[in-house]
């Protein structure tokens, strides 16, 4: 079972209490509501239903628009920290993490990104001294690429006294569209029988860094720590995320579109996750990915049991697809196709609303992940 207590008393000493937070979410749950019936008058329908996913739809004349607004939390100051304290350079990573973990988000919903926006506070003009802005612009524009969306502007204004002068805050927002012909990937389809796909993460991604961050400054050698393969701590954790843009519009565009019945992004609250859709359902997990070494070493050293490590970081999942029964090796093949590892690593079965990782004898209950 999953120790829920000993799993959030670890991110809240890092800084981080998804308990707060959670809530706060929810609170402002309730003025996002009551606002959405505003666009009508100007032809615009907002989904209800997605309200509380990672994406938001608006249909506008019969087309389907999503909207993102994500932040990509305390992982730049991991670059920082790697560039003082070990000589390297790896903000075009950062840059590409920004930007997957906007688009990955679109993704969940179904819809391709169109536009990517960019939004860089720092606390003084001097960041931007050195490489490593170019570094980090190299690495958006990447990822815009490869997400096939035009990077349209931004905005980067400097806080001093709010953002510390050597550090940066990183967001971005994005427009999508659900392609003509296709549906978006609503949670409402889910039924008993769909399979789980788990598609495979390079490592952490962009969540956990707070965690990551706190191990680091409690070990010796700090980000210059050597994982069992030699590697050092600070270049693991900075590898790139992932970006599943190119394997949804593969999906999007062929008859498998029609199969899935839902998508989550394996972020923050790790394999709970997979229950994200406000149903009443259980995700039974039979198989798992191979977990990223940073991560086995990150879990080991915050004292994370395997509960809490499943429930806090992606440990090799980034993204999950919820497909019609009998579909999910086709969307494995497709994801292999673009460059993907994935799995059928699960059913969705009736019954109450949790996550069962069978191989690892965890349960997961509705009330672990409460964003609505």
């Amino acid at each position: 079972m999953g120790d829920e207590t000993g799993r959030e008393d670890a991110y809240r000493s890092a800084g981080v209490d998804y308990g707060v937070l959670d809530a706060a979410k929810r609170r402002s749950m309730q003025a996002v509501l009551s606002s959405l019936e505003a666009p009508a008058d100007r032809g615009a329908l907002v989904a209800r239903e997605t309200v509380g996913e990672p994406a938001q739809l608006v249909e506008v004349d019969g087309v389907q628009l999503a909207t993102v607004l994500e932040c990509l939390g305390t992982k730049s100051e991991i670059a920082r920290e790697v560039e003082e304290s070990l000589g390297i350079d790896r903000w075009e990573a950062i840059g590409i993490d920004a930007v997957a973990a906007i688009v990955n988000d679109l993704c969940c919903v179904g819809a391709l990104p169109i536009s990517v926006s960019a939004y860089v506070a720092t606390g003084s003009a001097g960041w931007y001294s050195g490489p490593r802005h170019g570094s980090l612009v190299t690495g958006w524009q990447r990822a815009c690429d490869e997400a096939g969306a035009a990077w349209v502007g931004g905005e980067s204004p400097t806080l001093s006294g709010i953002v510390g002068e050597q550090s940066v805050d990183i967001a971005g927002s994005a427009i999508g569209r659900v392609p003509a012909g296709c549906r978006a990937w609503l949670g409402s389809r889910l039924e008993r029988g769909d399979e789980i796909v788990l598609v495979g993460s390079s490592g952490l991604h962009a969540n956990g860094a707070s965690l990551a961050r706190a191990v680091a400054s409690s070990s010796a050698d700090g980000w210059a720590s050597a994982l069992p393969s030699g590697r050092t701590l600070g270049e693991a954790v900075l590898e790139p995320s992932l970006i599943y843009v190119r394997l949804v519009e593969a999906l999007q565009s062929s008859p498998l579109h029609d199969q899935v019945s839902y998508a989550s992004h394996i972020t923050g609250h790790g394999l709970r996750k997979l229950m994200r859709a406000d149903r009443a359902l259980t995700y039974r997990v039979s198989d798992l990915p191979p977990v990223p070494e940073v991560l086995s070493w990150l879990s080991e050293r915050a004292g994370l049991d395997t509960a809490g490590a499943y429930g806090t970081f992606n440990m090799g999942a980034g993204f999950a697809i919820f497909t019609q029964a009998g579909s999910g090796e086709s969307i494995c093949a497709t994801a292999a196709s673009v460059g993907l590892s994935a799995i059928v690593g699960g059913t969705v079965e009736t019954g109450d609303r949790r996550v069962i990782l069978e191989p690892l004898d965890i349960e997961y209950s509705s009330d672990e992940l409460d964003l609505r």
